[in-house]
């Protein structure tokens, strides 16, 4: 499989020192149009992700991202390997569904593993992998990956002071009756009758540093769409309008369901694809979606 190559170099503000900048190889990658930037730190280790988070990111200056994504050793037997993310403020976040499922592409596409299964320490817990292929002429690749996002939460003290998982909060002088869900992160879903007419960037902002969310907030703004169906856009804490967000279509559907909108099982449509989530009884929620290469390159650390 044929990836593009690209060599980008990023003007750190330094060039009239006599040491060179160390360039490091990074993979571009995107599930459903959310796109990160993938390091193998095995091989390549980063000692400030904060910072190049923040320059590799860049739309204008840099690679252009949602973020930085690290691939690492697990330090449990339980995991396989690890994920770190930093959005592209350079905050550190817990999860991120999207990056995971580029992950298991990433390991198994590139022969760093053989497995079909893959246990991932993140930040909000182990998640795991199902990796489903496709082949041609012996050439097998990754199709699309299900995750095991764990046990959604309705409550979560730490990361929503508010009334009720219910709750109508005010940004700008607008009222928005939301519900909060955690998937290991913090999500607030609301649900309007046009997802289209709504102001993201503004109110997104706003509603992300709400007083009710000490660690800021994802913001989700959803529709009914059809039956089992929902259309939604996100604001993501610390990135801002994205295409996609994997934490966000399941926070999106454990809402739509505990507010009787739809059943257990839905498609999450979002403006870069559409991600299957089923919230089964083992009251795990389960988030199937695509994976794919952008292009490879190198960039220089900050």
């Amino acid at each position: 499989m044929q990836r593009k190559k690209v060599l980008i170099s990023i003007n750190n503000n330094h060039s009239t020192t006599t040491q060179m900048a160390r360039k490091i190889p990074f993979t571009k990658m995107h599930g459903a149009g959310n796109d990160y930037i993938y390091v193998d730190t095995c091989l390549h280790p980063i000692d400030d992700p904060h910072a190049t988070a923040i320059q590799w990111s860049d739309r204008h200056k840099g690679i252009g991202s949602d973020g930085l994504v690290l691939i690492g050793r697990a330090d449990t037997q339980e995991a396989d390997f690890s994920m770190r993310i930093f959005n592209a403020d350079g905050s550190e976040a817990m999860m991120c569904g999207n990056a995971s499922r580029c992950i298991g592409k990433y390991l198994f596409e590139k022969g760093m593993t053989n497995n079909t299964n893959i246990r991932l320490q993140t930040r909000s817990g182990i998640k795991t992998l199902n990796l489903h292929l496709s082949g041609f002429l012996g050439e097998e690749w990754v199709e699309s990956v299900t995750v095991d996002m764990l046990q959604p939460r309705l409550t979560a003290e730490e990361q929503f002071t508010g009334s009720s998982k219910e709750d109508t909060l005010t940004a700008d002088g607008t009222s928005f009756t939301g519900t909060f869900v955690s998937m290991g992160n913090p999500h607030f879903v609301i649900f309007t009758d046009d997802v289209d007419a709504i102001d993201v960037a503004r109110y997104g902002r706003l509603l992300e540093r709400h007083p009710v969310f000490p660690e800021r907030c994802n913001i989700e703004f959803a529709q009914i769409t059809g039956e089992n169906r929902v259309r939604t856009r996100v604001w993501e804490r610390g990135s801002g309008i994205t295409m996609a967000c994997g934490t966000g279509a399941c926070a999106t559907a454990v809402a739509a369901s505990v507010t009787g909108r739809t059943g257990r099982q839905c498609q999450v449509v979002m403006d870069g694809g559409t991600l299957s989530i089923d919230w089964q009884a083992d009251n795990h929620v389960y988030m199937t979606g695509p994976a794919a290469f952008s292009f490879e390159g190198e960039a220089e650390l900050p």
